[in-house]
Parts: structure tokens; sequence; C-alpha cells
């Protein structure tokens, strides 16, 4: 009889096939229910603010707060995942993140959903995060990081998809608080699962040549530390910029909301194919090319929504944006692994995480800001172009650091 196939894990044990498809499959639910809680906000972006009557830039302000507070929250998480159980930190996430956006149903002030969204929210969310998903999945599969964790940070493009548009249809039908209710119930079918996981913990085994392990300390006098901060931080001001205001944008031009949030949806459709095509070039070219492709794709598609915001242009806009959303995602372990060894793999990646997460804030908030300045996001759109061509440079920067 042929013996079940083995994977290793850190510590000197072994994972059954089984239960290795368990822990990736536990992963991409995880990220299928969190990645749509957190795109649920530009679903509800805009009838919320029209039926309370508050600015953009008030509810803006709370995913703001919730990019600020998650990214904390996720650098927090990676450091305890190298060295506690990430099985326990994806089960205190789910259920601290279910509570506060099941809870979102009941705001009707500005700071309920400063509180419930950008606080409370934002530290579930940021614990069930990708970085402890991904610590789960190096320990894995370490031979074939980039491919496995885009297969389960393919889980928010997907949640985008489903999620999305099932709660569009039924905000439509009974209103937009029953998107965060079910939202909620999502998070706490997961436990179940989460339950059944191996308890694992130690550090992320590593493959191939050996490779020293630098700290953050170490890494951080390293070129390539910051030239990913940079990249990264650009990646998340135009994603969350996007994601936040493109459904509300689309509505603006003519759309109708199920149109828009339709259009949301299917952003995490173009995701699923980028995020796989982006774990599958990695693990072939390494980490850079993918990267270098997905800024040149929003370079492109930046500058022809500058001056070309008809409703077909908007869709195709949103659909070229979408396949390039997640195509860093998966590529940050591997980028850490590359350039700073596996030891403080959790600590360093969550380190990269949280830039990303507060320049997504920033970017999330400053097109509100601009909207509310000028009742538009033509500037907006400009500085994005801008953001992308500097990106673009730093990432081919990043490619001459590393040789």
């Amino acid at each position: 009889m042929t013996p079940t196939p083995t994977l290793p894990v850190s510590g000197g044990g072994s994972l059954s096939g089984a239960r290795a498809a368990l822990a990736l499959s536990a992963g991409f639910l995880v990220l299928l229910v969190g990645g749509g809680a957190r795109f649920a906000i530009g679903l509800t972006f805009k009838p919320m603010v029209d039926e309370f009557g508050w600015a953009r830039g008030e509810l803006g302000l709370a995913v703001g707060a919730y990019m600020l507070v998650s990214a904390v929250a996720t650098f927090l998480a990676g450091r305890m995942a190298d060295r506690l159980s990430p099985r326990a930190l994806l089960i205190g996430g789910t259920v601290i993140g279910g509570i506060g956006i099941g809870l979102m149903s009941l705001v009707t002030q500005p700071w309920h959903a400063l509180v419930l969204y950008g606080v409370v929210f934002a530290i579930g969310n940021g614990a069930a995060s990708l970085v402890v998903v991904g610590v789960i999945v190096m320990r894995i599969f370490p031979g074939r990081a980039g491919l496995a964790n885009a297969l389960a940070i393919s889980g928010m493009s997907v949640g985008q998809l489903v999620m999305i548009a099932v709660l569009a249809s039924v905000m439509v039908q009974i209103g937009w608080p029953s998107v965060f209710i079910w939202i909620g119930i999502a998070h706490l079918l997961l436990l179940p699962l989460l339950f059944a996981l191996p308890a694992q913990g130690g550090a992320v085994s590593s493959t191939g040549v050996p490779r020293e392990s630098l700290s953050l300390r170490e890494a951080a006098g390293k070129r390539q530390f910051w030239l990913l901060l940079g990249v990264y931080g650009i990646c998340g001001l135009d994603d969350f910029f996007v994601t936040t205001h493109v459904a509300a944008f689309a509505q603006d031009r003519g759309l109708s909301a199920l149109a828009a949030g339709h259009l949301l949806a299917l952003m995490g459709l173009t995701g699923l194919v980028g995020v796989i095509a982006s774990g599958w070039a990695s693990d072939r070219l390494g980490p850079v090319w993918p990267t270098a492709a997905a800024f040149a794709a929003r370079i492109i598609v930046f500058g022809w929504i500058a001056i070309d915001q008809s409703p077909l242009s908007i869709a195709v806009f949103a659909l070229v944006f979408g396949a390039t959303f997640l195509v860093t995602a998966p590529l940050t372990v591997v980028f850490v692994r590359e350039s700073f060894g596996t030891k403080h793999l959790g600590a360093l990646a969550g380190l990269i995480t949280m830039v990303h997460q507060i320049f997504g804030g920033i970017g999330a908030y400053a097109g509100a800001a601009i909207f509310d300045a000028t009742g538009g996001y033509d500037a907006a759109f400009v500085v994005m172009l801008v953001s992308a061509v500097v990106a673009l440079a730093l990432t081919l920067m990043l490619r001459r650091a590393a040789k």
C-alpha cells in the first residue's frame, strides 16, 4: 500500500496530505469571508451616506481608521505567528471581526462606524489576515510558496466575486444593514473548521539554498527593505482608493446601485485570475516581474479613466484594475524569504503588510476628501497615475538591488 504523502512543517513534524488540504482550505475560506467583509464597505458606501446625510469624508474616516488599525493588528499577528499557534490567531480574529462587522448593521452616527468598522472589525480582520495564512502556507508548502499562497489568497477574490454579488442583491431587496448581518453570520460559520486545524507553532521551515535570516533591525539596514516598503505602500494607496470608491464613482456616472455592486463583484473574478497568475509566475520568474506587470497595467487604466469616464470605460477600468488588485499579496512572503530568510517571516511580512494597509487608509480617505472638496474623483485619478509610475520604477530598482 502506498503511504499517505506528507509535507514538511516546522519543528521536525509532518502533515498528512489531507490535513494540509484542510489547512489550505481553511486559509482560503478565512480570506474569502474576511475579504468579502472588507469590500462590503464599498458596496454600502453610497447608500449609507445618502440615508444619513453624511459627508463622504465622515464614512471615509472610518475606512481610513480600519486600514490603520488593521495594519497594526496584522503586524502584531505576524510577529505572534512566528512564535505561537496561527490557529489561535485565526480563531480569535474571526470572532472579533464577526462581532464588529455584524454590529455595523446598527450604526446611526459616523462615530459608530468609526468604532465598529474602524477599530473592532479592523482588529479581528487584521489578526485573521493573509499574513497569518501566509505563515501557515509557507510551513506546509515551502517549495511552492508562490502558487500555494496564491491559491489561499484567491479566497479574497472569490469572496469579492461571490459575496459581493449576492450581497448587492440582498442590499437592493432589504437594505444595506442586512449586508453586515449576513457577513457577521458567515464569520461564525467558519469557527468549526478553524477549531479542526492542527495547532502549529515555531519558525517557518526553509527550503532550497540556505539563506541567512535577518531580524527586523537587520533587514532595515538593507536597500531591499525600503524599496519593498515603498512598493507596497503605493500598492495599498491605489488598492483601497479604488475598492472603496469605484462603486460610488460608477453610480455617480449613471450606473444603478445593483450594476455598480456587480461591477465590484466582477473585479473579484479578474482578481482571481491575476492572483493565481502572479503566484505561478513568481515560482518560475521570481516576484519582481509579476509586480512590475501589475503596475504597468495600472498606469494604463488610471491614464485612461482620467480622460474617459463613460460606462464602458468605467467597466474596463474596474476589471483591469481588479486583475492587479491582489497580485502582490501572495508575493509578500516570497519577497521576504528571498531577501531576508524565514526565521522572522511573520514579523517582516506583517510589517510590509502594515505599511500597505496604512497607505490604503490614506488612499481611501484621500479619495473621499478629494470628492468632498472638488465634487469628483478626477484629481484622485491623476494622483494614482503618478503613484503607479513611481511604484513601477521602485519595483525595477528592487530587481537591481537583489542582484
